[in-house]
């Protein structure tokens, strides 16, 4: 037994030592590979993240723009996305959120996503302190979960004593939300602080456990409450009601227009079907994921009905990204360690006519899948694979078609 604790806390003591040795001024993950890798494969499956810019001073602001798409084989383990809330993961309030939209529109709540749609975001954050930070956006789900976004490294420089946040309110005064009600907190937090100390000093002060339990069993259980511990427990029991319904109608009184934080849940469409929409058809005939060389291989079978000549692209899942080297778009910046520009290999990587249907195998092959945490999706309860392909036709136009399959692992 003793070994055991012995060890836990050296595990404790280790855990908090790398914690420290990283630095204030760094964080390298936010739980992105904490989910099981169905849920990341099959429910939000991002694309076309980008953020305006990746140095920035205090006070300056950064855009993170993008795209999902909701997955249409959607777990049946997970909960429907009735209610999402679309945030940033950063490590602290090292940036605040000033806007946030949703397919165009303003989104202040949560929101219920509907299966197979697309949507587009932004979100605009303004640099509150300074250092180097791996930022994310994410989609909490309800019961489920958040579901992470690519991130990217942003650094931030100046003084920290420069930043300003100031607002305007209903009621035409301008605020410092950096201190505004910051006093009036602490008074609450040292009152009832110190009426609870009290009451339990009131207590404490008395010889405990032993001999009250003594009284107990002796059948003088009622010699343990005086008269007086009870006139004291009358008024706090008054006096506390009171004091904070008093408190509430001086509130009222001096903010009368107050609103109170919202609670409803917005209903926001999707974005309308491009014009290709539907334009190719992709029925995934099998996938066999090859354990010892970290390949997810795809057979799939191909109808093209649009008006052009298309070729595969690229296969994005989970945020990774695999690129057929074909094409000439590596699709991977400087900073972007979640792209394997050659990943993606395809047997016959000739274009698909108009009208055709063709069958081609792809191997999506990089260690990726093992460092993400990907590679055991065959040991999950739900073994099914998903994600995006996209084509592109020879003037560079995309079309984008998500697909799910079942996975069967090989060893050899």
């Amino acid at each position: 037994m003793f070994i055991h604790i012995k060890n836990y806390v050296a595990n404790v003591f280790l855990a908090l030592t790398c914690l420290l040795a990283a630095g204030p001024n760094n964080a390298y993950a936010h739980g992105e590979k904490a989910l099981e890798p169905f849920i990341r494969m099959r429910t939000i499956q991002w694309y076309d993240v980008h953020l305006t810019q990746d140095k920035l001073k205090i006070n300056e602001e950064v855009t993170i723009t993008g795209k999902f798409h909701v997955a249409e084989d959607w777990p049946r383990s997970v909960p429907k996305p009735d209610m999402a809330y679309l945030n940033v993961a950063v490590p602290g309030p090292v940036f605040i959120r000033t806007e946030r939209y949703l397919s165009g529109q303003p989104l202040m709540s949560s929101v219920a996503l509907k299966l197979g749609g697309d949507y587009d975001f932004k979100i605009v954050l303004k640099a509150r302190i300074p250092g180097r930070y791996h930022i994310h956006p994410f989609f909490n789900l309800h019961d489920a979960g958040a579901v992470m976004g690519p991130g990217q490294w942003v650094d931030v420089t100046g003084d920290p004593a420069a930043f300003t946040n100031s607002v305007k309110t209903i009621s035409g005064e301008t605020v410092d939300m950096e201190s505004f009600g910051f006093a009036n907190g602490v008074s609450w937090h040292v009152f009832w602080i110190v009426l609870g100390t009290a009451w339990l000093l009131w207590w404490v002060r008395r010889p405990l456990f032993i001999p009250r339990f003594k009284m107990l069993k002796s059948g003088h259980g009622d010699a343990l409450i005086t008269p007086l511990d009870k006139t004291i427990a009358k008024a706090i029991l008054v006096a506390v009601p009171l004091f904070v319904f008093g408190a509430y109608a001086m509130t009222e009184s001096q903010y009368p227009n107050a609103i109170p934080l919202q609670a409803a849940l917005d209903q926001i469409e999707p974005l309308p079907p491009a014009v290709n929409a539907g334009k190719v058809n992709i029925k995934v005939i099998r996938t066999e994921y090859r354990v010892p060389v970290r390949a997810m291989n795809m057979v799939a079978q191909i109808h093209n009905y649009s008006d052009q000549p298309i070729r595969i692209g690229e296969f994005a899942s989970a945020n990774l990204r695999f690129i057929n080297p074909s094409l000439g778009q590596s699709g991977k910046n400087e900073d972007d360690t979640l792209v394997a520009a050659k990943g993606l290999v395809i047997d016959d990587d000739s274009l698909i006519q108009p009208g055709e249907t063709k069958t081609v195998s792809m191997a999506a092959a990089d260690a990726l899948w093992e460092t993400e945490k990907l590679d055991g999706l065959f040991r999950d309860a739900d073994s099914r694979m998903g994600g995006l392909l996209f084509l592109y036709d020879p003037s560079g136009r995309r079309y984008i078609a998500s697909i799910s399959t079942s996975v069967i692992p090989k060893f050899d």
